[in-house]
């Protein structure tokens, strides 16, 4: 499933049930000339029951009235998000952006974007009860400028097999299909890959060797139908379709407004054909997918009320002295913006307040993620206090209401802790996925890759392994007794309360549950500089399909190679060391670049 994120709960219900149709919302169009220039002939059309466009309608294709301001985009917002970070993106170039609110303002933009993230079943209802369908189809066909993001990307070819089959808008031949996880790689395809360039094409003018940012666990795949279509093309197990282009086209599969740089290039020349270069980009040597450097900022009240940046010892967040104040490290918001420019892959926020009774009310930490991502263009996760609740009133919000709210705000990805572990335990006693937990409720409606599960265990020495219920590991370095297997307990409560479950059995359970990635920290490495837990990091990645985030007790750059080259983690994070300065981002990537690891420089 693709990332879906619905700007309210609300709004995806209202979609699913909608009663109004397509002609109903699209009466008052005329027709166009037959002798106008039009990419319809390349529609594909093996059968008719493939496609949503209907071809005996017809449509006044016009352009807005003359005089219309160039700096005006038109973004076709169904009710996806993170939508706020394409916006910003949009703004940070300098153009406004009209929302589309009738069929008609899509046949009268004079450019438009459509940012699709979502599930292309969910999509495609909206975009058919609402009589955008059509409307887009007849504007595509017209070979107006259009670009497509991720699911607009994907929702031009014929059909999806994502709980499917389930029809496209057609335009393109073929078939999106979810990447074969048997082949060895994990899906979803989550991180910074290279692309392969298939012909010129102006937006894409700018990225040379650099990686872009995918999320996605479906993809659509060349073929000679549709082999005209394709401009850059991407390997991950197989080659699939990176992007298309044909006339003013254009459509990518990554997130440009998620690509740092090189991403905000493709959205400048689609925006302003005639711009050139602003600046000249690093070229890079990009061949595959790249491991990820992610900056984490656990975020917390003081005593005086203040958000700051802290880091636990073990996950104890105060200094050692009289005062016994919270350690300050910094400004969320100041710190993201400069691990952006130091060239972090991902910025995580966790919010260790944890938000003990509102959710909600949690306005700040909100508003962190509003102002962050007005200027950092990579992804952003959040997490804490992510479950269902009541308010002091007795009011009952859902986890996937306070999901949502993170979306709306600039959040790319959620990370669930002690509720995914209840979840667990649930699932492993009961056989049964009831659909109720946080963790199912969001993948299904924004999809695993927006879903972060993080998990957080204490290692527990024993000497015999069948001692205990739990999957174990023959440990590097001996317990206090000389014990040389542990298995890892799983905590919640901030590492409080330890659960009878280990990390092994919740890393399973919580990829059945609809998990995309899991966060793995080990709470006897945190803050102890000392090195990652392997032991732990390659027991978990060894175990799952889904990418794996290496985390807690980095402390130098040799740590970081050390564990990409001695496990299957496809990210690394840290906190402590890029808040203090002792180990700067880009030294870790000139590392890793020097041992032969491939990262985004």
């Amino acid at each position: 499933m693709e990332a879906a994120s619905f700007t309210s709960t609300s709004q995806f219900l209202t979609a699913k049930s909608s009663s109004s149709s397509s002609s109903s919302s699209t009466a008052s169009y005329s027709s166009y000339s037959s002798t106008s220039q039009s990419l319809c002939s390349l529609r594909y059309k093996p059968n008719a029951k493939a496609l949503n466009c209907k071809s005996s309608r017809s449509f006044s294709v016009r352009a807005s009235a003359g005089g219309a301001d160039d700096s005006v985009v038109t973004l076709l917002d169904y009710g996806a998000g993170n939508v706020r970070s394409l916006r910003n993106a949009i703004k940070y170039l300098g153009f406004d952006i009209k929302d589309v609110q009738t069929p008609e303002d899509i046949l009268k933009a004079k450019r438009l974007i459509f940012p699709g993230v979502g599930a292309f079943a969910p999509a495609m209802d909206v975009l058919n009860k609402k009589g955008m369908a059509e409307a887009l189809c007849a504007y595509i066909e017209q070979d107006r400028p259009f670009l497509g993001i991720c699911l607009g990307l994907q929702l031009l070819f014929e059909s999806s097999e994502e709980n499917g089959p389930v029809k496209g808008l057609g335009l393109i031949p073929g078939v999106v299909g979810r990447f074969d996880s048997s082949k060895g790689i994990r899906v979803p395809h989550i991180g910074w890959n290279a692309l392969d360039i298939a012909k010129d094409t102006q937006i894409l003018d700018d990225i040379g060797k650099s990686h872009v940012y995918f999320v996605h666990s479906y993809r659509a795949t060349p073929s000679d139908d549709n082999r005209e279509w394709i401009s850059s093309t991407c390997k991950y197990g197989d080659n699939f379709i990176a992007s298309i282009q044909r006339g003013n086209v254009h459509a990518v599969q990554f997130h440009p407004e998620k690509s740092g740089d090189v991403g905000l290039s493709v959205l400048r020349r689609f925006l302003n054909p005639k711009s050139g270069r602003t600046q000249k980009l690093v070229q890079g040597n990009a061949s595959k997918l790249a491991k990820r450097v992610i900056a984490c900022l656990d975020v917390r009240t003081n005593d005086k009320g203040d958000l700051v940046v802290t880091k636990g010892d073990q996950y104890d967040v105060r200094e050692h002295t009289k005062e016994n104040e919270v350690r300050n490290l910094g400004k969320p918001v100041d710190l993201a913006g400069q691990y952006y420019k130091d060239g972090a892959d991902e910025v995580s926020f966790l919010n260790i307040t944890a938000f003990r009774d509102f959710p909600l009310g949690d306005l700040p930490m909100l508003q962190v993620l509003r102002h962050a991502s007005e200027n950092v263009f990579v992804p952003l996760t959040v997490g804490g206090g992510i479950r269902d609740f009541k308010d002091g009133n007795g009011r009952y919000y859902s986890s996937l209401e306070v999901a949502s709210e993170y979306f709306r705000s600039g959040a790319d990805k959620v990370s669930i802790g002690s509720d995914a572990v209840y979840a667990a335990e649930e699932y492993l006693k009961s056989g049964v996925k009831t659909g109720k937990s946080s963790l199912e409720q969001i993948s299904r409606v924004y999809g695993n890759q927006a879903v972060v599960v993080s998990i957080d265990p204490r290692r527990v020495y024993v000497k015999d392994p069948k001692a205990v219920e739990f999957r174990t590991v023959k440990v590097r370095s001996p317990g206090p007794n000389g014990e040389e297997y542990a298995w890892y307990q799983c905590t919640v409560s901030g590492g409080r309360e330890g659960r009878p479950i280990g990390a092994y059995e919740l890393a399973k359970a919580v990829e059945e549950l609809g998990a995309g990635e899991i966060l793995l920290n080990c709470i006897d490495c945190d803050g102890q500089g000392k090195g990652f837990d392997i032991d732990l990091i390659k027991l978990i990645s060894d175990a799952v399909s889904i990418p794996v985030i290496a985390s807690s007790g980095a402390g130098t750059v040799e740590h970081f190679s050390e564990v990409f080259t001695e496990t299957n983690a496809s990210a690394a994070l840290a906190a402590g060391i890029f808040h203090r300065k002792e180990v700067p981002i880009p030294s870790v990537k000139e590392h890793l670049v020097k041992e032969g690891i491939e990262v985004r420089m």
